[in-house]
């Protein structure tokens, strides 16, 4: 039986509101109905069972096939859109009928904030969004999504839903709904098709009203995995040698949301196995991995940075993940544990990859234990991609060709999106990254005892071959799968 869309996106409302009333769908699925007749896609006998009862309640026969849960899983998310309600405008209707509703008791199916917040997060999920942000203004309320980097107002409410819908959230990612005059932070886990998310909550109060941001992680190994950075053969390779190394220290630079820890997390995944202990302090855990030890930073009862590298010595581990150098006592700890005899992975705060050893060094960590310690600097941005399907050739602006004319480059034409349904009309769909490496090798070590600047380590790193971010994303210009503009924005400081 051939699933067409078609059949599914017409399934008759009966069949559709019932379905919509089972509270796990999971092992069953309607893709076909008629007057006599359901089909269904059932996973296990329990599945069937829950179709059998569906099908009689609607005075219909049903028909079974079964196949795996993942299969069936993937179906019902790819198709979950025709589930989905235009729940705002029932809800500005019954705001009168919401006063006394109790939110900390609010799992009804029939409950309409419970079903717009769900549609959100649902719609986050299916568009690739990154961030949700539920902030209030003096006359309603809006809801942003980042795709791909960007914010974007998807929907505007009735200011009277803010605090339906933050308390919603709040009850969602066990946070005290009472309190509004401080900042809160919780999490939420969600099983979304074959996909598990986590959510991270974080509410602050405004004048306005109280503002939340949802940022949705997706655990997957196809996310969490060397070859989906954008990384080409030759840097691939160097950095899957590195991470094979006893000891030392591999950095990944960038500002924030340049995707440092995705990085650190794909060169984890690279190397996990049974037989090596791995340890990581961050703040805050943004990917729950089985078979590592994680540890969240604490400040109120003393679980910091370097406090927590010092712990992790005494459990044996052989690679150690540290979130962030943020002080000198975390940078001297780091690279203690790394003289003996660990392998230490973490992040600093720097414009690219030469900047990195200088700010060490204002960190007042001495040159010996820098060049002694570091194996790899990673400096790295992200870009959007172009999106395939509306991906067309055109020339080059004056100014845009002006712009790589000052730093010695001559584009006459390149690939740009014009804007499609497949990619919301922004002519991007998707990021990967653009990166520099800088290998610590001996020439370079020598030049760290002396202190150098950042100029002089960039200087000697392009003689010995480092191609800079800005080489990289020419390259994926020239390859069709980033923009121009995307490139001279990611890399104007570097």
């Amino acid at each position: 039986m051939e699933i067409l869309s078609k059949d599914i996106e017409s399934l008759p409302s009966d069949v559709l509101d019932l379905y919509k009333k089972f509270i796990d769908r999971s092992d069953f699925f309607p893709i076909h109905a008629d007057s006599e007749t359901i089909h269904f896609l059932v996973s296990d006998n329990e599945g069937a069972r829950k179709a059998a009862l569906l099908a009689l309640k609607t005075k219909r026969k049903a028909r079974f096939k079964f196949i795996d849960k993942e299969t069936l899983l993937k179906t019902a998310e790819d198709f979950s859109y025709i589930f989905d309600e235009e729940i705002s405008m029932d809800m500005d209707k019954s705001l009168e009928n919401m006063e006394g509703y109790d939110i900390l008791s609010g799992v009804s199916e029939d409950a309409p904030v419970v079903r717009l917040v769900n549609q959100l997060i649902m719609n986050a999920i299916r568009t690739g969004a990154s961030d949700i942000h539920v902030e209030g203004t003096e006359r309603n309320l809006i809801v942003r999504y980042r795709i791909d980097g960007r914010l974007k107002t998807i929907k505007t409410l009735d200011k009277g839903l803010q605090d339906f819908i933050v308390a919603r959230i709040k009850v969602m990612a066990n946070m005290d709904v009472a309190e509004t005059r401080r900042p809160q932070d919780g999490r939420i886990n969600i099983q979304f098709g074959t996909k598990v998310i986590d959510i991270r909550v974080s509410t602050i109060p405004t004048s306005v009203g109280e503002k939340v941001v949802l940022r949705l992680l997706q655990r997957s190994e196809a996310i969490l995995n060397l070859s989906a950075l954008g990384l080409d053969e030759k840097r691939m390779s160097v950095l899957k040698r590195l991470l094979r190394s006893p000891n030392g220290i591999i950095l990944v630079t960038g500002p924030t949301g340049s995707g440092k820890t995705t990085t650190l997390y794909a060169s984890i995944y690279e190397i996990r196995d049974e037989s090596i202990n791995i340890v990581t302090i961050e703040d805050p855990i943004e990917y729950r991995i089985d078979g590592i030890a994680q540890v969240q930073v604490n400040t109120a009862i003393g679980v910091t940075f370097a406090q927590a590298i010092r712990s992790f010595l005494r459990q044996d581990p052989d690679v150690i993940l540290v979130g962030e150098i943020r002080d000198e006592e975390t940078a001297e700890a780091a690279i203690q544990a790394s003289l003996t005899g660990h392998l230490v992975l973490t992040t600093l705060h720097t414009s690219d990859a030469p900047t990195a050893v200088a700010r060490l060094v204002d960190m007042n960590i001495e040159p010996f234990l820098i060049s002694s310690s570091l194996l790899l600097v990673i400096g790295q941005r992200l870009v959007r991609k172009i999106c395939p399907k509306c991906k067309k050739m055109i020339h080059v602006e004056e100014e845009l060709g002006h712009l790589f004319a000052q730093r010695g480059v001559r584009l006459k034409s390149y690939y740009k999106g014009q804007g499609c349904e497949e990619c919301l009309g922004t002519g991007y769909k998707g990021r990967t990254g653009i990166f520099e490496f800088l290998v610590i090798d001996d020439d370079i070590r020598k030049l760290i005892m002396k202190k150098p600047s950042s100029a002089q380590i960039k200087a000697l790193a392009r003689q010995k071959g480092m191609k800079s971010m800005f080489v990289h994303g020419l390259e994926l210009i020239k390859k069709g799968i980033t923009t121009p503009e995307e490139v001279i924005t990611a890399t104007a400081q570097n």
